[in-house]
């Protein structure tokens, strides 16, 4: 939002997932959409503004230090990082592809874009 980081995408990534586990809603204050990047792929500037919360044994979170926005979720033994789509500039030429975790979907809304649905 604000600049200070940037980052390139330098792969065919083409679709995204909608992540509605409880983590992901209350990070990002609704459900997390994002882009699963090989790591060799995605080059990032203003390495020195994020600031990583480690959500998990597994997973830290990435977030710039200037104006808070959520940019990355990072699985730690994987050789990929999800990028948010909502960073990204447009046109992105991008559609979601499916819902994840939706068991712990929030009560407050309904999915009804007739994307596949995963329990977890």
């Amino acid at each position: 939002m604000c600049g200070a980081i940037s980052f390139t995408i330098n792969a065919d990534v083409s679709t995204g997932n909608a992540c509605h586990c409880t983590s992901c809603r209350k990070q990002s204050g609704h459900y997390w959409a994002s882009i699963d990047v090989p790591r060799d792929a995605l080059t990032i500037e203003g390495n020195d503004h994020i600031v990583w919360y480690q959500s998990s044994e597994k997973v830290r979170r990435g977030f710039c230090d200037t104006c808070g926005s959520t940019l990355f979720w990072d699985p730690v033994f994987r050789d990929w990082t999800s990028v948010a789509m909502g960073a990204l500039d447009q046109p992105t030429q991008m559609k979601l592809s499916m819902h994840i975790y939706v068991s712990e979907k929030g009560d407050y809304y309904d999915i009804g874009d007739g994307l596949p649905q995963n329990q977890t």
